[in-house]
């Protein structure tokens, strides 16, 4: 789940009145709103990076949620008053025309195709409403859809929160790739794309997906670094070689040009709250441990241990 596909699948989201479609999310009560800010715990991953005289701040987000997940704890809170920008994967304001525009890769076998068509019906998207974007987000969007029928939604993710805060607070907001960056490591090669589009379809249509993802979402709201690490072993997604080096490219091979680009604008002074995905904290090529490696002094805040 990247922010692309965030924000790409925010109109596509609709609540539908027959039983079987996922729920749409109920907007909460001004007095459930006012609780779940003044008792928000702190959630997912966050390290304070120092270097060059100043700090900035690394929050592991997770891109769906609860409804009272979408508030920031004490910690994260802190960071937001100590920094000044808000860095993130990619800011939906710059996707825009840039996804319509690139090429969209060789159209899916039409077996294929007619599986993600009908997995869109069982999810009661509208006809054709997945058809002007990529195939991965496709799938992406149809996951999005399965984990609303355990009461998450891309809409409470944290990214989108703060990106919501920084912009009614008029906090400028970074990038951390460009479109076609992010698109280059989400698209499967086309001699992979096949396989990859099978496997997630057999997770969607055996009702494999759900699992796995209500285990991520624990995992990250104890901010469990271990079992994240562990994640390829019980995800589900990495039966075949195609699946296991898209998610490699995915994950790892993304998280160096972050530490560099992560470098540069706190090296340029700026104070930073940066928001990016926990998968990317864990594992040989770990954020935390890129960014040390790069001279910062990285420093464990969330969870207290």
């Amino acid at each position: 789940m990247i922010r692309t596909v965030l924000a790409f699948s925010a109109a596509l989201l609709v609540g539908s009145a027959l039983a079987a479609c996922p729920p749409a999310p109920a907007a909460p009560t001004t007095e459930q709103a006012t609780r779940w800010a003044a008792q928000a715990p702190d959630r997912g991953l966050l390290w304070r990076i120092s270097r060059d005289g100043h700090s900035s701040y690394l929050f592991g987000s997770l891109h769906i949620g609860k409804a009272d997940w979408a508030y920031p704890g004490p910690a994260l809170r802190a960071a937001w008053d100590a920094t000044e920008v808000l860095a993130v994967e990619l800011d939906p304001a710059d996707v825009g025309p840039a996804l319509a525009a690139m090429k969209q890769g060789e159209p899916l076998p039409p077996p294929l195709a007619r599986r993600v068509q009908a997995q869109a019906r069982a999810a009661c998207l509208p006809a054709g409403a997945l058809s002007a974007l990529p195939t991965m987000l496709q799938l992406s969007t149809l996951m999005l859809m399965e984990a609303r029928r355990d009461g998450f939604d891309a809409g409470h993710g944290q990214d989108l929160m703060l990106l919501a805060r920084a912009k009614a607070e008029g906090r400028p907001v970074q990038s951390l790739e460009s479109v076609e960056e992010q698109l280059a490591a989400l698209l499967p090669q086309d001699a992979e794309l096949p396989s990859v589009v099978d496997g997630t379809l057999k997770q969607l249509q055996r009702g494999q997906v759900r699992a796995p993802m209500r285990r991520l979402a624990d995992t990250w709201s104890r901010g469990d670094l271990k079992a994240l690490a562990d994640y390829p072993r019980w995800c589900g997604c990495t039966g075949t070689p195609a699946e296991r080096a898209w998610l490699k490219r995915v994950n790892d091979d993304r998280n160096g040009n972050l530490a560099d680009r992560i470098a540069a604008l706190h090296g340029a002074g700026q104070r930073l709250l940066v928001a990016v995905g926990a998968l990317h904290m864990s594992g040989p090529q770990a954020l935390p441990r890129l960014l040390a490696e790069r001279g910062f002094d990285v420093q464990l805040l969330v969870p207290n241990k």
